[in-house]
Formats: structure tokens, C-alpha cells, sequence
């Protein structure tokens, strides 16, 4: 069973490699990792590490094995289904200048994978209402309309989710991660700038 571990750790040699022992150690078999985020106010990093587990280990063991270690703090873990891989931006915008016409569709259906989350949809304010003009699979049909002027982590009506928003031009987009964590500021940053990548493939 694949999952995504989010770590926190000092950002400093060797770190990660405790960290790696430590997971190996309880059952974990290590696929990826990816860094998110660097601290450098309190020499701290974020990573997610997608891993497997073999038979009859549970996650539990996994997340206390890490944090026995000092300085080290799981902040998330959580099956992860987006089929074993992880997607990194530059994949994604990879993928977007395949078919440049439809790269804001396509960007829709990208991001739950790019940002680990579950869903993802274009979200318009129209005369009638707020509609929703295009969403990934597991995205609900009802998208609430968010005033903002960057990307920003909002209010969620589903204290199970946590949203973030960014705008695309008249439209926004709107992401959801059932269960958490919360969207990092660097995780929010890059959302914005490959929402203007794809603006500008689109337009190409």
C-alpha cells in the first residue's frame, strides 16, 4: 500500500538519511522523496517521502519511529493514490505544452497530483451564480466562489478539508485535501506560478 509521509526535519547532513533508517527500520520501503519546503529561520525542511509498506505494517509504527527522532515531526501521512509516483511541476508543465489549447482543462485534472491533494476545479462567478467550468474527477459539482488576489489557503465549508484558492484571471481555481495538511507557503507559491504557465502555454 503506497503512502505520503510529510516530515519535518533539521535541514542540515545526514537528516534525511535518519530519517530513511528509521522508515526502513519499521516496515517502510522508500519510492520517493521530494523536498517542499526549506526554513531557513529555524533550519528546518519539509519533505514528502512516498513509500510502501509491507505486509501487516501499519502507519502508525512509521509515524512514531520518525518522530523518536530528535528534531524530526511527521506532520502528515495518508494513503496516497495518485499511483505511485510523484508528480513534479516540471512534469506537469511538460504535460501542458502536449496540447497548449487545452492546458486550463488539462491543468485542472494535474494539480491534485502535483500538490498531493484530492481534487481540484476552475471555479467562474457568473449572473446566475458561481459555476463551475471545469474540475477534476473527485472534485464535488458545487465549488464555492472565493475573493481573493493570489494564491492563499481559504475558509473550507468541510472542517475534513482543507482548500486553497488562486486566481486565473476572471476565474479562480479552487484545490481540496481531504484530512490535510495544511498548504505550506511554498507549496502556495508555486501553485500561483504554474497557474500563469499554463495561462501562458494556453495563449501560445
Amino acid at each position: 500500500m503506497p503512502y505520503l509521509l510529510r516530515v519535518e526535519l533539521p535541514d542540515v547532513p545526514g537528516s534525511l538519511g535518519r530519517v530513511a533508517t528509521a522508515i526502513g527500520e519499521a516496515g517502510g520501503d522508500i519510492e520517493a522523496i521530494e523536498i517542499v519546503e526549506h526554513r531557513p529561520d529555524d533550519g528546518t525542511a519539509v519533505d514528502d517521502v512516498l513509500l510502501e509498506t509491507a505486509q501487516g505494517t501499519m502507519p502508525d509504527s512509521i509515524v512514531s519511529a520518525c518522530n523518536l527522532l530528535d528534531g524530526v515531526h511527521v506532520l502528515w501521512i495518508s494513503r496516497y493514490a495518485a499511483g505511485g509516483n510523484l508528480f513534479l511541476d516540471l512534469e506537469a508543465v511538460e504535460e501542458l505544452t502536449v496540447h497548449p489549447v487545452q492546458a486550463l482543462d488539462r491543468l485542472i485534472e494535474l494539480l491534485p497530483a502535483t500538490f498531493r491533494s484530492d481534487w481540484a476545479a476552475r471555479v467562474r462567478r457568473t449572473p446566475a451564480g458561481t459555476e463551475v467550468v471545469h474540475r477534476s474527477q473527485a472534485a464535488p459539482s458545487q465549488v464555492e466562489w472565493h475573493d481573493i488576489d493570489r494564491s492563499t489557503q481559504v475558509a473550507s465549508p468541510d472542517e475534513n478539508t482543507v482548500i486553497a484558492a488562486a486566481p486565473l484571471g476572471d476565474d479562480i481555481v479552487v484545490v481540496g485535501r481531504r484530512g490535510g495538511p495544511e498548504f505550506l507557503e511554498s507549496e502556495l507559491a508555486r501553485m500561483g506560478h504554474l497557474i500563469g504557465l499554463a495561462v501562458s502555454i494556453s495563449r501560445s
